[in-house]
C-alpha cells in the first residue's frame, strides 16, 4: 500500500535546495568576488541547485562545467539583439491556461512551475507560469481540449518539472487520463532524474510500472560529470520498470562544446540505459547568449560525433524554430 501523505524525503530536499549564490560560492571555495555579480543576474533569474547536483562540482574550479549551467552571471544582464524573451514563441501555442500544442498528435502540460534546479540557458526562464499553472482546477478544460482530437496520442507532462510534483498528483491526475481512449502515451520531460535522483523512490516506481500506458522519461543532462553512481543506479532502475529513457541535451559553449565530452556523455548515458536522443542548439532565450555555438560550430562536432560512435550513440543535432511544425535536424 503506498502512503501518499507522507512527506518523502525528496520532499524535504526541495525546500533546502541553494538559492542564494554567496552559499554556493562559499560552498565551492570559489573567491567571493563572484558573489556581488551573481547576486545580480539573479534578480533577473533566480538561483535555484540541489545539494546533491552541487556535491558533484569540483572545488574551487569556476569553469565546472555542472556550476557553469547554475551559477548567475553579470553577462546574462547585457541585451543581445537577436535573443527574446520568448525566442519560440509558445504564446501563440498555448491556447488554454497550462497546454501547449504545438505539434500534430501530442501536446504538452505545464503541470507546475517548480523546478529543482535553475539552467541558466533555460528557454523558459522567462515563461509566464502564473498564467499557465492550472493546478487541479483547471484539468477539466485540458482534459476537454484532449478529449475532443483524437489525433493526440501522446501526454507530455513538462512545466517546470513534472516530477517536482507528489506522486498522488501524478495518480489523479493519469487516472483521468486514462479515461481517455485515444490516448496511448505518458511522456515526462524532466530534470529531476539527474539532478534529485533520490525522488524516483520505491512507491513511484511500484506506481509507474503498473500505469497502463507505454511510458517515456526524457532526462536531461549536458555532461557526463552530471552522472554519478546514485543517479546511474536510479537510472536502471527506471529502465527495469518498463520506461523507455531518453536523454536530451543542450550544446553549450565552454560546457560541453568539445569531441570528447560528448562522446563521454553518450557512452556514459548509454551504460545507464539512456538512449542519446537530441542534442539541441541552443534556443536564443534572453540572458543565455554567452552559451552560444555557431550552427558551422554545432554541425562540425556533430560530424565529429558520427565518425566516432555507432549510429545508436549519436543524438539528433536538432533546432527548434518557432512556428514550425518540426523540429529541424541539422
Amino acid at each position: 500500500m503506498i502512503e501518499l501523505n507522507k512527506k518523502a524525503a525528496w520532499q524535504q530536499s526541495l525546500t533546502n535546495l541553494i538559492t542564494d549564490p554567496k552559499e554556493l560560492i562559499a560552498l565551492l571555495g570559489l573567491d567571493a568576488s563572484y558573489a556581488p555579480k551573481a547576486l545580480e543576474a539573479a534578480k533577473l533569474f533566480p538561483l535555484r541547485v540541489t545539494r546533491s547536483y552541487v556535491d558533484r562540482m569540483q572545488k574551487k574550479n569556476p569553469n565546472d562545467p555542472l556550476l557553469k549551467q547554475v551559477l548567475p552571471l553579470d553577462i546574462e544582464c547585457k541585451t543581445h539583439p537577436d535573443f527574446k524573451r520568448d525566442p519560440l514563441q509558445e504564446q501563440l501555442v498555448n491556447p488554454i491556461p497550462g497546454l501547449l500544442h504545438k505539434y500534430h498528435g501530442r501536446v504538452l502540460m505545464t503541470l507546475t512551475s517548480v523546478c529543482a534546479i535553475h539552467c541558466r540557458y533555460c528557454f523558459r526562464r522567462h515563461f509566464p507560469y502564473a498564467e499557465n499553472n492550472p493546478g487541479k482546477a483547471g484539468w477539466e478544460a485540458i482534459l476537454n481540449y484532449i478529449k475532443q482530437d483524437s489525433h493526440i496520442t501522446e501526454v507530455i507532462l513538462s512545466g517546470g518539472d513534472p516530477l517536482a510534483v507528489s506522486d498522488k498528483l501524478l495518480m489523479q491526475f493519469t487516472e483521468k487520463l486514462l479515461s481517455i481512449s485515444h490516448v496511448k502515451r505518458l511522456r515526462f520531460h524532466s530534470r529531476i532524474p539527474i539532478v534529485l535522483p533520490e525522488r524516483i523512490t520505491r512507491e513511484f516506481l511500484a506506481w509507474i510500472e503498473t500505469l497502463p500506458l507505454q511510458k517515456v522519461i526524457v532526462v536531461h543532462a549536458n555532461h557526463a560529470q552530471e552522472i554519478n553512481d546514485e543517479v546511474k543506479q536510479m537510472l536502471v532502475k527506471l529502465n527495469n520498470a518498463d520506461i523507455t529513457l531518453l536523454n536530451q541535451a543542450v550544446l553549450l559553449k565552454g560546457i560541453n562544446d568539445q569531441v570528447q565530452t560528448l562522446i563521454e556523455l553518450s557512452e556514459t548515458l548509454f551504460a545507464s540505459k539512456v538512449m542519446p536522443y537530441y542534442l539541441h542548439v541552443l534556443d536564443k532565450v534572453e540572458g543565455a547568449a554567452h552559451f552560444d555555438l555557431s550552427l558551422e560550430k554545432a554541425k562540425q562536432l556533430h560530424d565529429a560525433l558520427r565518425q566516432q560512435l555507432p549510429g545508436y550513440l549519436i543524438p539528433k543535432l536538432t533546432q527548434e524554430q518557432a512556428g514550425s511544425p518540426y523540429k529541424i535536424l541539422l
